[in-house]
């Protein structure tokens, strides 16, 4: 009997810590879906991976509902089967005292970060259960805004906080269905978004500071773990973070 072939699917998958989880989870193994946006920026994901990797670029919002469906109904006919959802696109609104956030951008990434995942993890969920043998596993990016929010970042930090309950509801409901669910919280893996961060970032008591990053290969390397486990073994949460970043003790 052959082997089944594990299948992975990254959102968030053309930059930053999706590409690298991406190129992980293609050296492990697996078949992997990428999903973004932006084709162009899926294929140089693709074309950095191994060269007997396989990858399908399927680019969709996720944050819209009909292109969630359409882009897992595709993963079935592909694949005919999904084994390891990462949730990872997300955006960044303007930073903003919330006094001035807009309605738009507060929507914004209400849509990306909270609605994209839970219309991927709907999506996964329905295939997981019913596809044959059953099970899978769903990661959730969380942030160390999950945890204790940044000056003005009421946005991002409401949408993280909100992922926390979708990680615990879906591990929850997953039991009977041999799913499991878990969420990793980064902190300052360095990618284009954290530059600021070594240029010097605004800090809770107002004061500004370059803080310290960390490779994002060490994210990789947790999430290969995550997703190496079988499934009746789960990490519920885990934290990766540069040492010294102002996360502990923050405030």
């Amino acid at each position: 009997m052959n082997k089944v072939e594990k299948v992975a699917l990254v959102t968030g998958a053309g930059s930053g810590i999706g590409r690298a989880i991406s190129l992980r989870l293609l050296e492990d193994g697996f078949a992997v879906v990428l999903v973004g946006r932006r084709r162009t920026a899926l294929e140089e994901t693709a074309a950095l991976g191994p060269a007997s990797a396989r990858t399908t670029i399927l680019p969709a919002d996720i944050s819209k509902m009909e292109e969630v469906d359409a882009l897992f109904k595709k993963v079935m006919q592909e694949h005919g089967r999904l084994d390891v959802l990462f949730n990872n696109a997300g955006v960044f609104t303007p930073s903003a005292s919330i006094e001035d956030v807009s309605l738009e951008n507060w929507q914004a990434a209400v849509d990306v970060n909270l609605t994209g995942a839970f219309l991927c993890t709907r999506a996964a969920f329905r295939l997981m259960k019913n596809q044959t043998p059953g099970g899978g596993r769903i990661i959730n990016n969380g942030s160390i805004s999950a945890h204790v929010p940044r000056p003005h970042s009421a946005t991002y930090t409401a949408t993280k906080h909100a992922i926390t309950g979708l990680t615990k509801a879906t591990s929850l409901d997953g039991r009977r269905y041999n799913i499991a669910c878990g969420q990793i919280d980064i902190g300052n893996a360095s990618t284009d978004m954290t530059d600021k961060m070594e240029r010097g970032i605004l800090q809770a008591n107002g004061s500004t500071a370059i803080e310290p990053t960390f490779e994002t290969r060490y994210v990789a390397d947790a999430v290969s773990y995550m997703a190496s486990l079988p499934l009746h073994a789960n990490v519920q949460f885990m934290t990766v973070m540069a040492t010294n970043m102002p996360f502990i003790g923050r405030g």
